[in-house]
């Protein structure tokens, strides 16, 4: 803004102003840290340089909002706005000229703000939640599983996996640590009753539950030995981290020590890749792989499904 823009802008508010009163707060305001910058391109004029978020961060996070499958378009687009107030008109303009992705998949379930607020509020209060859990049908309708049971569980974390957002939970019924879509509860509640499986969340680690877990599809826990060829090195890293165990057979292999939840999902990560790829042990996960494979096979030799 001009110092004529700003002298009528403050005027707008009942304060009168000179030039040299404006240049003198201009002033006071970079002692006080604030980077006020003078152009002569267009718009001329005085802007703040330095914001909490430089435009490249708020686009980043524009990105993640748009890209979020748990987050509805509507709450997307009121996000987008929140985002565009943290920078100027201009930049603003900027951050709208990026929105421009139709179509992205997306939840249509409303309650997941107030689902991931209810969550949080079970764990910070030590207390166990209920929720209705729900599936898709053919016809794109919602069905209620368990024809509409409540699912009581005491909830320890929530991990973004997958383009979805997950509770991991202790489930009441089973005592075994389970792991929920947010955006497929309805209807969540905080009861009053404190939560199960301190003992177990104290050695718990979600983030490595969620590397191990295909799909966030459950799976019987093993701890396997497969064989890799030298060049999946990265993709190994990229998915289990930089900690796991990981030892050269020769010049091409490697072997790499592996806690997995197996599952089918698991075995499809597998097959894709390839012969770069061996389960060593234990030998009836091998096996396992195998009837998989040749279930799989069999589907296109006998002429398909069934």
């Amino acid at each position: 803004m001009s110092v004529k823009e700003l002298i009528r802008y403050l005027e707008g508010y009942g304060i009168s102003a000179e030039r040299k009163t404006i240049y003198d707060d201009i002033e006071t305001l970079r002692i006080f840290g604030m980077r006020i910058e003078n152009t002569r391109k267009r718009p001329a004029g005085y802007y703040l340089a330095d914001r909490d978020f430089e435009t490249a961060e708020l686009k980043l996070l524009v990105d993640a909002v748009q890209s979020s499958r748990f987050i509805t378009d509507r709450k997307s687009r009121e996000l987008i706005g929140k985002l565009e107030g943290l920078t100027s008109v201009y930049e603003a303009k900027q951050l709208r000229r990026q929105v421009f992705v139709e179509n992205r998949v997306k939840t249509v379930n409303e309650e997941i703000y107030s689902n991931i607020d209810r969550i949080d509020r079970g764990i910070s209060g030590d207390r166990q939640i209920t929720f209705q859990y729900f599936e898709w049908t053919l016809y794109r309708e919602m069905r209620l599983k368990k024809n509409g049971e409540r699912y009581r569980v005491s909830p320890w974390g929530l991990v973004w996996k997958d383009e979805n957002y997950y509770l991991i939970a202790l489930d009441e019924k089973s005592g075994i640590v389970k792991h929920y879509r947010v955006d497929k509860m309805l209807k969540l509640r905080v009861e009053d009753l404190p939560r199960s499986g301190k003992e177990i969340f104290e050695r718990f680690d979600p983030v490595q539950f969620a590397a191990r877990t295909f799909g966030m599809f459950g799976g019987h826990s093993e701890n396997l030995t497969i064989v890799f060829h030298i060049r999946l090195v990265g993709v190994i890293l990229d998915r289990f981290g930089r900690d796991v165990t990981m030892l050269r057979r020769d010049e091409e292999h490697f072997a790499a020590m592996l806690k997995i939840n197996v599952s089918t999902q698991f075995f499809g990560w597998l097959a894709a890749l390839g012969a770069d790829a061996q389960i060593e042990a234990p030998e009836k996960v091998r096996r396992e792989y195998i009837s998989f494979l040749k279930q799989t096979l069999s589907v296109y030799e006998n002429g398909g499904l069934k």
